[in-house]
């Protein structure tokens, strides 16, 4: 062997040994991945960024996953959707959504839902989301209880969790006190080109005023979820995004509509 063809060799040998060098330290030293943020539209009519959509928008950040931005039903309309991973449709009035989003939002919301979007409604939200109404979206299977009553008061109450509940929102408790405001007392529907919902939570305690009977609220559903098309529908009656409330079961419904596991 020449001296050239000695230079080759030992040239190559010590190239193949750095390479084998920093395989290793890769398989070390891993780069940390990039958490990928949970895509989060909240709809409003008037993108106020108040009251509902506010009080998201203080906990649905980037430093617990999510990226959120206030969206307004022209948006909808043009497709901004597609944009996102969940859509929230917070409180307020449900029929008042419906009418702000109009035939066409209403029909990008179901296209978006049922190619794999993720919806979470919020009283009102719940509302809007049933098979209730004319106006309803029906994308979850679900009927509005002593209808005739919706308007049965402000309080705070105590909900449960069922075993599914604590599986998909909390595995640390099973029992919360939240703030309840005339949302919806769901029960299950007869669509039949709909999936029967699963029961996440119930009301232990009920609020009876404005004429609305007694022994009416308790045991109906306070959080419920199914899927529409290949999208995930999760609804909350009360409000655990309220300021002092437990947010953690809005955070952990909107991560699981997205369908990020």
């Amino acid at each position: 062997m020449n001296r050239r063809q000695h230079f080759i060799l030992m040239t190559c040998i010590t190239l193949l040994v750095s390479c084998i060098n920093a395989h290793t330290y890769a398989d070390e030293n891993p780069q940390p991945e990039t958490t990928k943020l949970v895509r989060v539209a909240i709809f409003d009519y008037s993108k106020s960024k108040a009251s509902g959509p506010g009080n998201l928008m203080k906990f649905l950040t980037p430093a617990y996953g999510f990226q959120s931005t206030v969206v307004s039903p022209a948006e909808i309309r043009g497709g901004v959707l597609e944009d996102y991973d969940v859509v929230i449709f917070p409180g307020g009035s449900g029929s008042r959504q419906a009418k702000e989003l109009t035939a066409d939002g209403r029909t990008a919301v179901r296209k978006f839902v049922r190619a794999g979007g993720g919806y979470v409604g919020i009283c009102a939200g719940a509302y809007l989301a049933s098979s209730h109404y004319q106006w309803s979206l029906g994308v979850i299977n679900a009927h509005v209880w002593d209808r005739q009553h919706w308007a049965r008061g402000k309080k705070q109450v105590d909900i449960s969790l069922t075993p599914a509940g604590q599986e998909v929102l909390s595995n640390s408790k099973s029992k919360f006190n939240v703030y309840y405001q005339n949302g919806p007392l769901l029960v299950p529907d007869n669509q039949p080109h709909l999936p029967g919902y699963e029961v996440l939570a119930k009301y232990d305690t009920e609020v009876a005023r404005n004429g609305a009977p007694e022994n009416t609220m308790v045991g109906t559903h306070a959080i419920i979820r199914s899927k529409f098309g290949t999208g995930r529908v999760i609804c909350f009656g009360p409000h655990p995004e309220k300021k002092d409330g437990p947010k953690s079961l809005i955070a952990s419904g909107v991560y699981w509509a997205s369908n990020a596991e």
